[in-house]
């Protein structure tokens, strides 16, 4: 019988690479100034303008404005793996992205998780709530929107033989939509 744990080890080494991808591009990573956080450049956003970051977070809201950009505001949330912002409530605040470019807001709609790579322009202040909040503003240079991870807590009901084309029960499943 011949020794097939090379063929094995070989397949289960292309499978974890594979999940691990970064979204940003190699150029665009290279450039950027990965240690500097959100929290540093609120401080004095003035000081970083023209340093590149990655940043990522949840959408709050998508405004196209009447110069064809598009600004998005985004709720900061640390990193991780493959440069996906992590389900934490952990958070150095808001910052705003502008993109060159109509984006719908259907597509990027609230609550969806959003990676940007962009360089710092300066700053921002609007009015949050009842007080006045000094936003980073980042032009992007590529944005990459997350998929929504949808959670099943029961079994699916919705077909014949008990979610057949899903595959079974689904009892606690999560999936991508």
């Amino acid at each position: 019988m011949r020794n097939r744990s090379p063929f094995y080890a070989s397949f289960l080494l292309i499978f974890l690479v594979s999940g691990c991808a970064h979204v940003i591009s190699k150029d665009l990573r290279a450039n950027s100034d990965l240690s500097l956080t959100l929290k540093q450049v609120r401080e004095n956003p003035n000081a970083y303008r023209g340093k590149s970051v990655i940043w990522g977070g949840d959408i709050i809201q998508t405004t196209n404005q009447q110069d064809g950009t598009t600004q998005i505001e985004v709720f900061q949330r640390p990193l991780g793996w493959g440069e996906e912002p992590k389900d934490t409530v952990a958070s150095e605040g808001r910052f705003l992205i502008v993109a060159d470019k109509y984006l719908d807001p259907y597509i990027f709609q609230t609550g969806r998780k959003i990676t940007v790579a962009g360089e710092i322009q300066g700053e921002q202040i609007k009015p949050l709530g009842k007080m006045n909040y000094r936003y980073p503003v980042l032009f992007s240079k590529q944005i990459y929107l997350w998929e929504n991870y949808y959670y099943c807590p029961y079994p699916y009901y919705y077909w014949p033989f008990w979610g057949y084309p899903y595959g079974g029960w689904g009892f606690g499943v999560y999936y991508r939509h």
